[in-house]
Formats: C-alpha cells, sequence, structure tokens
C-alpha cells in the first residue's frame, strides 16, 4: 500500500495585525511575551520608537520599542507612559524582570511586555514589525489566498512548511539573506540563532558552503540537498544540526531556497513535500514582486479618489484603512517650476521624491499613504492622537515635512504645502485645495523663504496670487496715478514706479529705501516729490498708499512676481 503523500498543513493566521500575529511570527525567536494577554482582541496600527529627550508621539494602538530603556524603573515609567497614550504593547531589551516593580507595573496598566532578544537589531525588528503591519492594509477586505495561506505572507509559508517537515525553517533570497523564518528556530544550534539575529547567513559559514559546492548544487538541481557540516566548518566550536534545502523557482529563474534545519536525511515523502512546498513559495514571492508596483498604483488611485471627493472617496479610505481618522493633507513639489516638464531627469526626481516621503511617512504612522498625482507628492498622515487641537495636529505635520527635507538634502530643493485637518471624507477635496495654495506661494518664491509652511503662514500672499488671477483673466490694466508714472517712465527714461515700490516696501523709511536702490537719500528724496507731482499722488493719506501697493502687487506689470 502506498502512504499518503505528505502536503502543506491547513494553517489558521489570524486575521488583522494583533498581538498573536507578532508572536506567532516572531515570538520565540526574537520576542517573547512576559507580561500580558497574546490574544487581546483589536489591531496594532503603529510601531513606535521611544525617545526619552523627545516628547512622546505614539500612536493608538501602537507597538513601542523601548530603546535604550533598561533599568526596572525605567520601564515601569514607560509602560504607564504607553497607557496613557493608548499604546497596545512595549518592547524591551532581554532580559526583562519578571518580578517587582516592573510586574506591578503591568499588572497596573494591562500594557503587554515583550522582550526582545540581545544581539539583534532594533532597525531590523522595527523593519520586520512594518512588514507585518503593513500586509493586506491596502485592497479589498477579503486577503487573497494562495494554497491556503495568505498571499505573500512568507512567515504563514514558513511556519506551515515547518509543520509539515517537523523542523525549523527560514526562507531566503539568492543571496542568503533570511526573508521569513518559522517558529522553534531554538531547536535548531547557535549558526541558525546567527542567522536569524543578523537576517543573514553568517559570512563564515556562507564561505565554507561556496566552497564545498553546495550553492552550485542547489541552484543547479531540481531536488533538496542534504547538507552536514563538522563542528570545525561551522566556527561555532558547538553542535551543528544538518540541512536540508531545495531551489525556489519560477520557471529558469531562481528565486531563493528553503533551509530546513533536521537531524537526518529526509523521507522520500517528504523530500518531495518540500519540493512541492517551494512551487507554493515561488508564487508568494512571486506575488510579493508583483505586487510591488501593483500596490504603488492602487495607492495612487485610491489616495487620488480621495482627495478629490465624491460618492467614492469614503470607499477609497476604507480600503487605505483610514475610514474615520482625522488626517493631514501635503504636498510636496520641487521648489522652482520646471520649464521643461517632459525632462526624463525631472520625472525621475520627482518619483524619488515620492519614493523619499512614502518610506519616511511610513516610519511616522503605518497607515500613511502618500503618491505622486501630476508633478505633485500628496501625502495623507493620519492624526496619532485624534483628541489634538488642529493647529497642534499641523504643527506636528510641519515637523514631519521640515524632517523629511533635511534628509533629503538640497540636492532637488523642494517645498511642502500643508493643508488644515480633515476630519472626514468630504473634507479632503477642501484640505487638498488649501494645501495647493499653499504650494503654490512657496514655490512663486512669496514664502518669506520658508520650506514648509500652512495657510495660515501665507495666507495673505496666497490671496494676492489669487487676485492676480482675476485681474489677468479679465485683462484689467493700470488705473489712477500707478498708470500715470509707469507712462512717465516709459517716455523718459525714469525709475519713479521703482522709487515708489521700493519706498512702500521699507514702510517709509527713506534710508532704508535709498540704500535698497544704491542712491543717496536727498536724491530719493527728490524722486518722492517728482512721482508725487507726477502722479498727483498724496502719500500722507494711507488710503492712496494702500491702492498704490495694491495695484503694484497685483496689476502691475513691472512687479517681478508677474514674469
Amino acid at each position: 500500500m502506498v502512504p499518503p503523500r505528505a502536503s502543506l498543513p491547513s494553517v489558521t493566521t489570524p486575521s488583522g495585525s494583533d498581538l498573536r500575529r507578532v508572536l506567532d511570527a516572531l515570538g520565540g525567536t526574537l520576542l517573547d511575551l512576559v507580561f500580558g494577554e497574546p490574544d487581546a482582541p483589536g489591531e496594532i496600527d503603529g510601531v513606535a520608537i521611544h525617545d526619552p529627550l523627545e516628547e512622546p508621539m505614539l500612536p493608538r494602538r501602537s507597538l513601542v520599542l523601548g530603546v535604550g530603556v533598561r533599568a526596572p524603573d525605567e520601564v515601569a515609567r514607560l509602560l504607564r507612559l504607553a497607557r496613557e497614550h493608548g499604546a497596545v504593547g512595549l518592547v524591551a531589551r532581554a532580559p526583562v524582570s519578571k518580578s517587582g516593580e516592573i510586574a506591578e507595573a503591568a499588572a497596573e496598566t494591562g500594557v503587554a511586555l515583550l522582550e526582545f532578544a540581545r544581539g539583534a537589531s532594533w532597525s531590523q525588528l522595527a523593519a520586520m514589525l512594518r512588514s507585518l503591519l503593513a500586509e493586506g492594509d491596502v485592497g479589498t477586505a477579503d486577503r487573497e489566498m494562495l494554497g491556503g495561506l495568505p498571499s505573500g505572507d512568507l512567515f504563514a509559508v514558513a511556519n506551515a512548511i515547518a509543520a509539515l517537515l517537523d523542523a525549523p525553517i527560514t526562507i531566503e533570497d539568492p543571496h542568503s539573506r533570511v526573508l521569513a523564518f518559522s517558529g522553534r528556530q531554538d531547536e535548531a544550534d547557535p549558526s541558525r540563532v546567527e542567522t536569524i539575529l543578523g537576517r543573514q547567513v553568517p559570512v563564515r559559514l556562507y564561505r565554507v558552503l561556496a566552497e564545498r559546492g553546495i550553492f552550485r548544487q542547489l541552484y543547479g538541481g531540481r531536488r533538496p540537498v542534504f547538507v552536514a557540516l563538522t563542528a570545525e566548518e561551522d566556527g561555532t566550536g558547538g553542535e551543528i544540526l544538518p540541512r536540508v534545502a531545495v531551489a525556489v523557482r519560477a520557471g529558469d529563474e531562481v528565486l531563493g531556497s528553503i533551509w530546513a534545519a533536521v537531524h537526518e536525511p529526509l523521507s522520500e515523502e517528504r523530500e518531495q513535500a518540500l519540493c512541492d512546498a517551494a512551487r507554493l513559495v515561488a508564487l508568494h514571492m512571486l506575488r510579493i514582486r508583483a505586487g510591488t508596483d501593483v500596490e504603488r498604483r492602487l495607492r495612487t488611485e485610491l489616495l487620488s479618489t480621495a482627495l478629490e471627493g465624491g460618492a467614492g472617496a469614503h470607499d477609497a479610505l476604507t480600503r487605505l484603512g483610514l475610514a474615520g481618522r482625522p488626517a493631514v493633507v501635503l504636498a510636496l513639489a520641487p521648489a522652482e517650476i520646471e520649464k521643461t516638464e517632459d525632462d526624463a531627469a525631472l520625472v525621475t526626481e520627482r518619483q524619488r521624491l515620492s519614493d523619499g516621503l512614502a518610506m519616511h511617512l511610513s516610519a511616522v504612522h503605518p497607515r500613511a499613504v502618500s503618491a505622486l498625482l501630476g508633478d505633485v507628492v500628496y501625502g495623507l498622515v493620519p492624526l496619532a492622537d485624534p483628541d489634538l487641537k488642529r493647529d497642534e495636529a499641523e504643527q506636528r505635520v510641519v515637523g514631519i515635512a521640515n524632517e523629511f527635507l533635511d534628509r533629503v538634502g538640497r540636492r532637488v530643493p523642494a517645498v511642502v504645502g500643508i493643508g488644515p485637518v480633515a476630519q472626514e471624507a468630504s473634507a479632503l477635496p477642501e484640505a487638498r485645495a488649501c494645501a495647493d495654495r499653499v504650494l503654490r506661494v512657496l514655490r512663486s518664491g512669496r514664502g518669506s523663504g520658508r520650506r514648509v509652511a500652512r495657510l495660515a503662514d501665507v495666507h495673505t500672499e496666497s490671496l494676492l496670487l489669487e487676485l492676480r488671477d482675476l485681474v489677468t483673466a479679465r485683462g484689467d490694466l493700470p488705473t489712477g496715478p500707478v498708470a500715470l508714472l509707469l507712462d512717465y517712465d516709459r517716455r523718459h527714461h525714469t525709475n519713479l514706479v521703482e522709487t515708489l515700490r521700493a519706498w512702500l516696501d521699507a514702510f517709509g523709511d527713506v534710508v532704508a529705501a535709498s540704500t535698497a536702490m544704491y542712491v543717496h537719500p536727498n536724491t530719493f528724496r527728490y524722486r518722492l516729490r517728482r512721482l508725487g507731482e507726477v502722479a498727483g499722488l498724496d502719500l500722507t493719506d494711507p488710503e492712496a498708499r494702500f491702492a498704490a501697493m495694491l495695484h503694484l502687487r497685483v496689476v502691475a506689470p513691472e512687479d517681478p512676481a508677474n514674469d
């Protein structure tokens, strides 16, 4: 009788990104639950890195990384702070005391406390957590399944293969970088633990495998390869378990490999099951690769729909995971308006800015979204604390934008317009329009040197630009005293209009105005008297001064902003 063929077991993956999902993916190797309930309901909405020197900005239902927090009183204090901000859990570096002040604080707050393995990198942990949290954020409510597992979830696939082979598993790319791993890694050996912590096969072990021709054999064949190393070859001085590896392929293209730490060679049945698993892993890896560009296009379409408003805005926000969340719209563009829109270099730079902003915003909030629409990059940043006052929320986003511009440097000078807080989907089009108004002011050079601004910062300048648009559309020409001065300057080659503009800009300070024009104050005073005579302009009359200033800024063609 032929024994039944082994197949991938059915694996139930929790819906949503909750604490149980994090522990299933990373528990036992990188994270251990010290206090708290692993099956507490609700999703984790973000990953926050605690900085003791800055005011805490912890999103509600976030997982807080307590970098540098070691003393029991510091851990207890951070647990209470996490509760105040509505955080789900706190991660602290091992070892964490399970009694005394920390235990009391954990019981008092109800915040889960997790222990992070020593030797592992905080940045790697943050990246893995954000990857887990990001899965399924965009798209339909029902996650696409491949082989009974969530599409693209390599951690779930690794756990399924581990259950199938009864061995800890790693899934690696062609350069031996770890893409995902299963639980039970503590059952392996020090080299496997080192591989997981470093997210890559150790260099010494990689060289041994290469010198023995293991990679050539692995990627040159279609069947699993059994690898037995000695303690001397491993270099750790301890026992090392044999490995069974199989290449993951899509046709003739090698996508990576699966490695199982075993005690003995696999039976023929289990070898065939591992080959079947490799085909399933290939589908998931192809889905991840293809999904990158697809997801970018989808996010662009959804963000565009949300910002335009209308019947589809609420559904778009729901698919982005932002429905019911107050958010701030920001608009990013190069500081100068390009004259060559078809220049490939400019298109590349815009996309570079867009990708950089997307990465920056994802570090601020996992639900933040950005996309390049036309020649402007728009971002939508949900508020970490919905109870923040409008001004405080806008200032937070101003800080986020300034930090981004500081990081991208001056090679491509850019400016950012910040819109008001949109409490609901119907308010997003107006918020986008405000961000566009601010962006226009900054790109026109009227923002007083600002790189980032809110409408409140440049409201007057925005109104003047809009008034100029109205004047231009109607074809209005200068009238009154300004028209007389313009005509006189054209006929006599004088500069009375420039003199009037300098005096108004200097608030009537003759010394400052004459300095700006590089003439003697007495010469400047003579010109003032002359322009008064030519135009019949009474400079002591505030209404006359305001009318002249408005004409010069809005109507007069000599205004530099009109060039």
